[in-house]
């Protein structure tokens, strides 16, 4: 190989940012609720993701992870109540599927930046459908099979499965995202690419319902079938955002990953007392 001179110039400007983040900027906390709380690697590209957008913002990112599974409503105040900022990331299984929910409905209710991946975009369409749209027990037939209202069902592609193994929705897909919502100002394009990992996915047999609602479908595959984000308008909600892709495998040290940034960016307003348009890219070219 060609020796080539090394430029660690972008690298060595990341550093000096987070040093500088670290030892000079308000902790920011963000609860992260999920099941595998007492294994943190298995969050670790959300942490990491996470930490990348705080340095983006100049501010340290507290990330504290809660178990979804102690939470009720006699507690949730107090576990999430000092939280400016609620993630819900992926997961399998029901352990703690009420307690994601409740984190949802918290940060709804109670205007705390949200973001929910794959199943918290899921936890987050179900608790909108129990308690917006008024349908009790609207859960996913993947947890609860003969339930009410399979909100969330298995995907066609899917139905005919019996070897499971890597078979399930895998790799990155598109989604067209629409004009005007917050997941279109915070990626900047109408196309984008993310990468997946599930097998259930929103039921369209209630979008129209849940859209009455109030409820913002954002992102949509490019045959518009299966619906990739959601979220809450503006004038209801500051920034809630949720998508069944997996965003955090795509962000980077030097390259924040969008919905991250933007979501980070939320909840140091929020912890700030500030518009979130407020919050601006750190710039130490004077220091």
């Amino acid at each position: 190989l060609d020796p080539r001179e090394r430029d660690m110039s972008e690298w060595n400007e990341f550093l000096r940012k987070q040093n500088h983040a670290n030892h000079h900027a308000d902790k920011v906390k963000i609860a992260v609720v999920g099941k595998y709380t007492q294994l943190p690697d298995a969050y670790l590209s959300v942490i990491e993701a996470l930490h990348h957008a705080g340095v983006f913002y100049d501010r340290h990112v507290d990330v504290q992870l809660v178990d979804g599974e102690s939470l009720d409503e006699q507690n949730v105040s107090e576990v999430l109540g000092d939280a400016s900022g609620i993630l819900v990331p992926g997961g399998f299984g029901k352990r703690a599927l009420e307690g994601k929910i409740l984190a949802a409905e918290f940060a709804r209710e109670h205007k705390i930046p949200y973001l929910g991946i794959c199943l918290g975009m899921q936890v987050a369409v179900c608790e909108f459908a129990r308690n917006v749209v008024g349908l009790a027990g609207a859960s996913s037939s993947e947890f609860d099979p003969d339930g009410p209202f399979s909100v969330i069902d298995l995907m066609s592609s899917q139905e005919d499965v019996t070897e499971k193994g890597g078979t399930m929705r895998l790799g990155a897909y598109p989604c067209k995202l629409a004009a005007d919502t917050l997941a279109r100002e915070a990626y900047g394009e109408d196309l984008v690419y993310e990468r997946h990992r599930h097998r259930f996915e929103f039921n369209n047999a209630f979008r129209d319902q849940l859209e009455d609602a109030g409820l913002v479908i954002s992102g949509l595959s490019p045959d518009e079938r299966l619906v990739e984000m959601v979220e809450l308008p503006r004038d209801v909600h500051p920034w809630y955002v949720a998508t069944q892709a997996h965003p955090e495998f795509k962000s980077r040290p030097t390259n924040p990953q969008p919905l991250f940034r933007e979501f980070v960016r939320a909840s140091i307003g929020q912890h700030e007392g500030v518009d979130r348009l407020q919050v601006t890219p750190m710039n130490l070219a004077a220091d």
